[in-house]
Formats: C-alpha cells, structure tokens, sequence
C-alpha cells in the first residue's frame, strides 16, 4: 500500500469545496481539528531514536484545540457578515422605498 492510499484511509469527512478566486490544487483539504487529533505516529524501529508518543500527542490535542478555536471564530465572523449584510439590504430597500414614494406624481 502506497503513502497516498495510506493517507487517505479513515478520511470519512467530505472535503470543503474551493471558493472562487482561492487557487488549491485539487488534492488540497483544510486540516481540521478532528484530523489532527485523530493523527498517529508509527512508533519508532527497536534500537532507533525517535519522537516521545505522548509529547507528540500532547502537542496534537494543543494544535486541535488552537485550530477548533480559529474555526469557531471563522463561523462567529462569517455569522456577523451575514448578520451585517442583510441589515444593510434592508435598510437600502426601505431607502428606495422612500425615495420612490417621494417621486410619485
């Protein structure tokens, strides 16, 4: 089994589209928190030097969590834009509304 076939099992989650005008190749998928908790290592060969498993997941659930919180401020932002937006689009119809009540014959 090659490293791509590898890496793409237990991928159960859809990949988020591109948006249009962000350039990523086709392979490309934001990491998500869960991914990087669910990340694991192969332990190191007997007799070699390596990485100690629990810093490296203790590392892991750091990097989820700062991630968990960057997505959630994304989704708070993205809910005030909307929020924004649509306040604007009513404040411009009731703007024309009045300005075309005002030029009536």
């Amino acid at each position: 089994m090659g490293r791509r076939e590898r890496s793409r099992q237990g991928d159960e989650r859809p990949r988020q589209p591109v948006k249009p005008g962000h350039y990523r190749s086709a392979s490309y998928s934001p990491l998500r928190p869960w991914q990087v908790r669910e990340r694991r290592f192969r332990p190191t060969r007997f007799g070699r030097r390596g990485l100690d498993p629990e810093e490296v997941h203790e590392f892991l659930d750091r990097v989820a969590g700062d991630l968990a919180a960057v997505y959630d401020a994304l989704g708070s932002s993205r809910h005030e834009t909307t929020r924004i937006k649509d306040a604007l689009r009513r404040w411009q119809s009731e703007q024309a509304r009045r300005t075309n009540a005002g030029q009536r014959w």
